[in-house]
């Protein structure tokens, strides 16, 4: 379709979009409402204002379209002609206008329903967000779920994301970003693999032992973080094997292949039945956490509002932070 310009001569002349830009809103709003009551009077109650308001209303309307659209006596007010036909052609799209406005404060304030489209990292996803859908889903079955797993920082708007899960530090200002529980990070092994080697009391032992690294999106092998003496320490111990994928980490962790930095959401359980060993407890960083995060406070749907009250009370139920486990590790590392 080719587009053509404006002739000189026509420039400004005004044109049928621009017309419609001016023609009043009001005007039509105030013309629907007559229609539909059958009076000024009532429609000037059903809009809430007074009568000589709609009735000036409906006038700038008739000198906008250039014709007359009600025939009014002392006794009843009714549609000319060509009345009939522009309430014909608006009346449709009026209501579109209403239908929608409903539906916006239906979505804000009605019960929550539609579709949620949620990011997480992968291995959080999997093991903690993906098993407590079905709890959310039976709580609200008239919100449909897209669960979109990639261990990157999502795009909300390219991706089309209503509410993300982010692991670590929160460095992003532009969106809300809710805590849901502090990051808990363990260096772990398998008891097997430290009768081997020995135990791990200071963070240099890592330069003599061999570790399994885990391999970010972007292609870059996460540094191990230390708080030693109040200051992050990084390091990168020996390693012949590496993962993009954490659950293989902890796999090979969990044959003796070698010690990891992970996540206590992944080693809660193995600490528990002795599957592994925490080390270093007293050098853990203290200052990350799991996130829950959405773009803006306000004017947010109910069924974003309700999925995060769930996931924020649901996860939190989940001990998460190993509390049982600690003072274990806590023993362990005194010894």
């Amino acid at each position: 379709m080719s587009i053509h310009p404006i002739r000189p001569s026509t420039a400004n002349a005004p044109d049928a979009l621009a017309t419609s830009f001016s023609a009043s809103y009001a005007g039509v709003i105030a013309f629907i409402a007559v229609v539909t009551e059958g009076s000024f009077a009532r429609a000037a109650d059903r809009l809430g204002i007074g009568r000589s308001a709609v009735s000036r209303s409906v006038q700038k309307l008739e000198q906008q379209v250039g014709a007359r659209l009600f025939s009014r006596t002392t006794r009843s007010t009714s549609l000319t002609a060509e009345g009939e036909i522009f309430f014909e052609n608006c009346h449709p799209g009026v209501e579109r206008i209403a239908q929608a406005l409903d539906d916006m404060r239906e979505l804000r304030d009605g019960p929550p329903r539609g579709q949620l489209r949620i990011g997480a990292p992968v291995g959080f996803g999997r093991q903690i967000v993906a098993p407590l859908l079905r709890r959310f889903r039976d709580a609200y079955p008239e919100i449909a779920i897209d669960l979109v797993l990639d261990d990157r920082a999502v795009d909300f708007t390219g991706d089309r994301i209503d509410v993300a899960f982010r692991n670590g530090r929160m460095e992003d200002s532009q969106v809300i970003a809710r805590q849901i529980i502090p990051m808990q990070m363990f260096v772990v092994a398998a008891p097997d693999f430290l009768r081997e080697f020995g135990d791990i009391d200071e963070v240099d032992d890592l330069l003599v032992r061999r570790a399994v690294h885990y391999r970010l999106a972007s292609g870059r092998v996460a540094d191990w973080e230390f708080k030693v003496d109040g200051r992050l320490r990084k390091l990168l111990p020996p390693s012949m094997e590496a993962f993009n994928d954490a659950d293989l980490v902890l796999q090979a962790v969990l044959d003796g292949r070698g010690v990891a930095q992970l996540p206590g959401y992944q080693v809660c359980e193995h600490l528990r039945s002795g599957a592994l060993r925490a080390c270093l407890p007293q050098f853990a960083p203290d200052d990350r956490g799991h996130y829950i995060c959405y773009q803006s406070r306000q004017q947010l749907p109910s069924r974003i509002r309700v999925f995060i009250d769930f996931m924020i009370a649901a996860i939190r139920d989940m001990d998460l932070e190993c509390g049982s486990v600690l003072p274990i590790v806590a023993s362990l590392a005194t010894r």
